[in-house]
């Protein structure tokens, strides 16, 4: 089997580097990834300047770009043939409910599976993780240990996703709670639906010593729908969340309702 891995935390990031060393042991593994961190980049493509690929040993690449970039030219120009699979992470941080809009973790398997190649985007749900986990300060000197047993799941995902089949244009959307360290024999998870969750203070305002304003775009007081069977529901649970993702946006229920709508007597009247 042939794996091309890619994420946004960049081409150093513990999570790619471990679960590289784990894919390794029984396929062939070659990572392209962005020169450093480019999360929140979503599915953004470089077209304004040329991008440059650096080797940094063998079969380690890193692009100075976006994950998407990486991967388009992982898959078009340095690879010698398609890969069988693509795996985007693991990613420091979880990418549950709207954060799949956002996430170059998950456009980076996003674009695998526009190519019609079997992708999976791979994040760890770490203790400071935005809230999805109950604090658990035993936790935070685990970092380590915790992207390893993310691997070994991952590793057995990836092998089963091989053998048998994704449907079309569908990725997987995993996210692993970093408390699976607490569990040394055994995996669980869920299939699940994306969640729903609310940012307050969206945009936080402040002075420079300048007397000029500026912005960070961040969330705090962060609430989530109390959605049965959803992606949120089973992390908080401290379960493994698997989300199949497709790339047809199209809402069809309300796509019937339109039909039945005439909006140029509704203009008119």
């Amino acid at each position: 089997m042939n794996i091309l891995l890619s994420n946004d935390d960049g081409v150093y990031a513990t999570g790619i580097n471990i679960l590289f060393e784990e894919l390794k042991k029984f396929a062939d593994v070659v990572i392209v990834a962005p020169d450093r961190e480019r999360s929140a980049s979503s599915h953004s493509l470089t077209i304004d300047r040329p991008l440059r690929v650096n080797e940094i040993k063998p079969d380690i690449f890193s692009v100075d770009g976006t994950p998407t970039d990486a991967v388009n030219i992982a898959v078009h120009s340095i690879l010698k043939s398609k890969p069988d699979l693509i795996i985007s992470g693991i990613n420091y941080g979880g990418n549950i409910c709207d954060d799949v809009i956002y996430s170059g973790t998950v456009s980076a398997a996003m674009e695998g599976a526009i190519m019609g190649i079997k992708s999976i985007a791979v994040s760890l749900v770490v203790n400071k993780g935005g809230g999805y986990l109950p604090k658990d300060p035993s936790l935070e000197d685990d970092l380590e240990l915790s992207f390893q047993r993310a691997a070994e799941f991952v590793s057995n995902l990836a092998a089963f996703v091989h053998k048998y089949f994704l449907p079309e244009y569908t990725l997987l959307n995993v996210n692993i709670p970093q408390t699976i360290i607490n569990k040394q024999n055994s995996f669980e998870y869920r299939i699940t639906k994306q969640g729903k969750r609310y940012f307050e203070d969206f945009v936080v305002e402040k002075i420079d010593p300048r007397g000029k304003k500026y912005y960070w775009i961040w969330g705090k007081n962060i609430r989530f729908e109390d959605a049965p069977g959803s992606d949120y529901e089973a992390v908080h649970n401290g379960l493994i969340s698997i989300t199949p993702i497709h790339l047809d946006m199209t809402n069809y229920k309300a796509m019937e309702k339109l039909k039945n709508i005439d909006f140029l007597y509704n203009i008119k009247s």
